[in-house]
């Protein structure tokens, strides 16, 4: 691979320095070497003409689901990091709900040695908050945050004992870590389907409140006041849950939220169709409920956007709809999915979606390697992605490189499509194809 290519001409939009406007940017090795106009990269530099294309930083996703060890049939980290690199991510962070669960330091240990060998994506295990995700034992969060590990979680359950998450959260701030939680009252969702309302009687499916997810932001927001412990809220998905926090943020504690491109994009009236790839957790909700997540996120109640990237085998998805769990990819479409349906009709700024996309989630997980800012002597960790190109999820012309086909937004056109991503100043994505 060339030790030096120079990127001509194209948008940079970095959200870590408040860069936006055209510049050529170098890369040497592994590092930006140069920003600015005019740069010169030598007669051995590999020129990238980015005229209508935007530069910025590689994207960051502070949830998703690469299924190694244990469910290789739905993902491997190889090809959930082949994914990220095809969606323009340049790091991840992989759910512990693994089997063996990722709940010591010997498997996160292992899925780090698998991503390393793969060499597509930087992937950041997350440590599971309870044994066996049991909800009632604390796993060894010292052992784990030792070895790296920022973030922990039961993701796919949500911890039910006020007790075991006050505990998670005074063990977290003895360490500096995050306590995330999936927030979902068990007793409120026995059997649910879909979101409760007036499309799940329409479809006679079981519904799941949204005082389900609110109950428990409730009580966490109230314990990470108590505690102290930094506390991120993951795929929030409901009006009531945005005013919690909205209040929240105005007293400062240490809290930050995600929201996934699908709960920004789809309702519980698409599921009319009884596609099982709308069928996610949490589930799909009201027109207004969309309304409120897309507010929220431009105003910054809501600081990133997570893919919540949970692939199925194909025979998971193709069976009746109160039988088949929840779950879509994401990694591949996420980018294109809010370039489409908010970047485009103006409800969110270019820059501020990189923020909400890289800068921040690099934020929350405190990597200083990953999310900018574009200057000479930092990593080059890159995306370059064309805003216009239109293409269909699920096409022929571009398939998926995840191993799943459970995309929620399989059919549709999206506009903006990555053509380049860089790990470290090595294509892992060359003209819109995984290098490997």
């Amino acid at each position: 691979m060339p030790s030096r290519v120079l990127f001509r001409g194209a948008r940079v939009v970095d959200p870590a320095s408040r860069r936006d406007g055209v510049a050529d940017v170098l890369v040497e090795d592994e590092a930006i070497a140069a920003v600015g106009m005019d740069v010169t990269g030598g007669s051995n530099a590999v020129v990238v003409d980015g005229g209508g294309l935007v530069l910025a930083p590689g994207l960051v996703d502070l949830h998703a689901h690469l299924r190694e060890p244990g469910y290789e049939h739905k993902e491997t980290v190889e090809t959930g990091s082949r994914a990220a690199a095809a969606g323009g991510y340049t790091a991840v962070c992989a759910m512990p709900n693994t089997d063996p669960v990722t709940d010591n330091a010997a498997v996160v240990m292992e899925v780090r040695n698998l991503a390393d060998k793969a060499g597509l994506c930087d992937v950041f295990p997350a440590g599971a908050i309870t044994r066996g995700l049991d909800g009632e034992s604390l796993t060894d969060i010292g052992e784990m945050a030792e070895t790296g590990v920022r973030l922990f979680t039961d993701d796919g359950k949500c911890v039910q004992s006020s007790r075991v998450m006050r505990l998670a959260l005074e063990y977290a701030k003895a360490f500096d870590v995050i306590v995330c939680q999936h927030a979902q009252d068990e007793a409120l969702t026995e059997g649910w389907q879909m979101h409760e309302g007036f499309y799940s009687a329409l479809l006679g499916l079981t519904g799941a409140p949204s005082a389900a997810e609110a109950v428990v932001v409730a009580r966490d927001l109230a314990l990470a006041r108590l505690t102290g412990g930094r506390l991120h809220l993951t795929h929030i998905s409901s009006d009531e849950s945005v005013q919690l926090l909205e209040r929240d943020k105005a007293r400062g504690p240490r809290v930050t939220a995600d929201v996934t491109p699908h709960h920004l994009a789809l309702i519980d009236e698409d599921l009319i169709s009884y596609d099982t790839n709308l069928k996610v957790n949490p589930p799909l909700r009201s027109a207004e409920d969309r309304q409120s997540l897309r507010l929220a996120l431009t105003g910054g109640v809501l600081d990133a956007v997570a893919t919540d990237h949970a692939p199925h085998a194909v025979e998971d998805k193709e069976q009746e709809f109160d039988q088949a769990p929840p779950g879509t990819t994401g990694l591949e479409t996420s980018l294109a999915v809010i370039l489409t349906e908010l970047v485009e009709p103006g409800l969110l700024s270019l820059i501020d979606a990189m923020e909400r996309m890289s800068t921040g989630p690099a934020r929350i997980l405190g990597l200083d390697d990953h999310g900018g800012p574009i200057e000479p002597g930092r990593p080059a960790n890159l995306v370059l992605f064309d805003p216009a190109a239109r293409w269909i999820v699920g096409g022929t012309e571009h398939p998926f490189a995840s191993m799943a086909r459970n995309s929620a937004f399989t059919g549709r056109t999206l506009g903006g499509r990555v053509v380049h991503t860089m790990l470290r100043g090595t294509f892992t994505v060359r003209e819109g194809e995984p290098t490997r």
